[in-house]
């Protein structure tokens, strides 16, 4: 019994030494496959677009300006401030740290509202300021020349080059051959309502209004 006890751990301590000193198994490097898997019937996945192809975005939400971007936005492309942005500034979603500590950029119609307020009291008195410019001094109408103030007489290609100037200044990106022709059609209808009016400034501070509030001036 004692012979068996003694060839047994004899073993053991065999075993345990060719476990403490035989190499690993080398296995040869296999190529990594992918294989399609059946999604059944749930509903097709549409990529995300080439941003090349889709005006440089990759398919992010468009974000609202926070006041103080709008505060810059509008100077920038004006040259001027509208007066009352401070007071509104809470309205428009700019924190105070009192009762809200985080800046709200969602979209609705207070913010519209105030917005659209502010661009006619810029555009308007931007417009007004710019008749006793210099051309090269002008903001909203550089290279427009008129006769007795009259932009009803502008031709064609002169209203559509001035938009498209007007567009990537607000924009930053220019107007599609469509779009600006439907622009067009439109300062046409505006320039004609101020020469009745006596007020012809105000054509090109009416298409002022339009960029300020289109969502490509307030989103980005």
């Amino acid at each position: 019994m004692k012979t068996l006890t003694l060839r047994f751990a004899a073993l053991l301590a065999g075993l345990a030494l060719v476990g403490c000193t035989s190499k690993p198994v080398e296995k040869p490097e296999q190529a990594g496959t992918l294989e399609t898997v059946d999604m059944g019937n749930h509903p097709p996945m549409v990529k995300l677009a080439d941003p090349e192809h889709n005006e440089g975005h990759v398919g992010r939400k468009p974000r609202r300006l926070t006041v103080a971007q709008l505060r810059e936005s509008i100077l920038t492309t004006t040259g001027r401030q509208w007066s009352q942005i401070n007071n509104l500034a809470a309205s428009l979603g700019q924190a105070d740290f009192a009762l809200t500590v985080s800046e709200s950029t969602e979209a609705n119609l207070v913010f519209a509202k105030f917005v659209e307020d502010g661009a006619r009291e810029v555009c308007l008195a931007t417009a007004n300021a710019d008749f006793n410019r210099a051309p090269a001094d002008r903001v909203l109408w550089p290279d427009v020349t008129v006769m007795n103030r009259d932009f009803t007489t502008m031709s064609d290609d002169a209203i559509k080059a001035n938009l498209s100037y007007l567009a990537v200044r607000f924009w930053g990106q220019p107007f599609s051959a469509a779009e600006r022709d439907a622009w067009a059609g439109t300062f046409k209808t505006v320039a004609a309502r101020a020469k009745t009016i006596n007020r012809p400034e105000q054509a090109w501070g009416a298409m002022c209004v339009a960029f300020m509030t289109d969502s490509r001036f307030i989103t980005y």
